[in-house]
């Protein structure tokens, strides 16, 4: 099953943490049972005065890095949504936004105070340019 519908929701909610310079870190995480692929952490980049998004792939015994743009992690990042990750985080200046499935794989979306203070460093000298 795919969850296209509601995770474009809440990716545009962190394209605009992006566009607007709030965005601090974006994580998939709470895996369902015991999975070799413990969380994927994704943070801008950038290359070639363009911004970009670095996947990082945290496995239980290595770590792998892949490089996207904010268009196309989207669809690196969708098959990945309740197989194996039931939650993923986006957390922002303004306030930090859950996406979780539940046992019958029904989707709920919460927001809640912020974690984060300051903005993504990276992101800010972009939006400084």
């Amino acid at each position: 099953m795919l969850f296209t519908a509601t995770f474009s929701e809440f990716y545009e909610q962190f394209k605009t943490s992006l566009s607007d310079g709030t965005f601090a870190k974006l994580t998939f995480a709470k895996t369902i049972g015991k999975t070799e692929l413990k969380n994927i952490f994704i943070r801008p980049f950038l290359e070639e005065n363009e911004l970009k998004l670095e996947l990082k792939f945290r496995f239980q015994q290595e770590e792998l890095f892949e490089i996207h743009t904010i268009d196309s992690a989207f669809d690196r990042l969708l098959p990945f949504i309740n197989n194996p990750f039931l939650s993923v985080i986006l957390f922002t200046t303004e306030f930090d936004l859950t996406y979780k499935l539940n046992k019958k794989r029904v989707v709920s979306v919460t927001d809640q105070a912020p974690t984060f203070g300051n903005a993504n460093e990276v992101l800010l000298g972009f939006l400084k340019k």
